[in-house]
């Protein structure tokens, strides 16, 4: 018993020291911070989706809006108005690589004309149209 070490006990709390605690079964976190040796102690607890962090939710929300659903009504937009603003003798090539001429529009079918030698012609979904190589 003749090497007794005391490893930690602190009588006093040293300025510009943080401590922290945690209180009964609730383990709310409490943080106090002593800036003068002779003024009494702060204690600050911590907010929760206090202050700006509602900014950044909405703003995420705005993010996920704008990705998910006005990127592909912005697309659906742009293909319909392709769509309406095709004429006869128009060149189009559809999503599935085939290049023709627009021969007929109807409100449900496009008819193309893809070879000339042969007056070869086939009817596709306004859907399947990729672009307008006559406009480019």
């Amino acid at each position: 018993m003749d090497n007794m070490w005391i490893l930690a006990q602190a009588d006093k709390e040293i300025p510009g020291k943080l401590y922290s605690e945690t209180i009964g079964a609730e383990e709310t976190e409490t943080t106090t911070v002593v800036q003068d040796p002779n003024a009494a102690p702060v204690t600050q607890r911590p907010r929760a989706l206090g202050g700006y962090m509602w900014v950044y939710v909405i703003l995420m929300f705005l993010l996920l809006y704008f990705i998910l659903f006005r990127g592909p009504q912005k697309q659906k937009q742009q293909r319909k108005q392709l769509v309406q603003s095709l004429q006869k003798n128009d060149r189009i090539q559809t999503i599935g690589g085939i290049i023709g001429t627009v021969v007929d529009i109807k409100s449900d079918v496009v008819t193309l004309k893809i070879d000339e030698s042969s007056n070869t012609k086939i009817k596709i979904a306004p859907s399947a149209i990729g672009k307008n190589l006559s406009k480019e």
